[in-house]
């Protein structure tokens, strides 16, 4: 079943993860939805709201919606060196750090990396 991965197109960083992610990972059963789509209003139901998103989703083929840094680590076993990296990211100790690090970024990626 395809997941649907729903990024900010307008932000440069989520831009770049989507290419990196298209490019690098094929082998996965991924589609790419811009946020500000009739798709992903569609999809996302009552967490969708009109302007910039908070955090990227992903949307399972059953429907399941995965947010913020959980809609990435189901990706990164796909990708080269993936698995090693998944390990790290899910590991108990720094698993809290990564999801403060995947908010700081969200929240200030506008001014960190600009505007597409």
């Amino acid at each position: 079943m395809t997941r649907i991965l729903i990024y900010d197109d307008q932000c440069r960083l989520c831009v770049t993860a989507r290419e990196g992610l298209a490019r690098l990972g094929p082998e996965q059963d991924v589609r790419f939805v811009p946020y500000r789509s009739e798709e992903a209003a569609s999809r996302l139901g009552a967490d969708y709201k009109p302007g910039r998103p908070d955090v990227a989703f992903l949307v399972e083929g059953d429907g399941t919606i995965s947010r913020g840094l959980d809609a990435f680590l189901p990706l990164v076993p796909g990708l080269r060196g993936g698995r090693a990296l998944h390990a790290i990211l899910k590991a108990p100790l720094l698993r809290p750090l990564t999801y403060l690090a995947y908010r700081l970024v969200a929240r200030h990626r506008y001014k960190l990396f600009g505007s597409v």
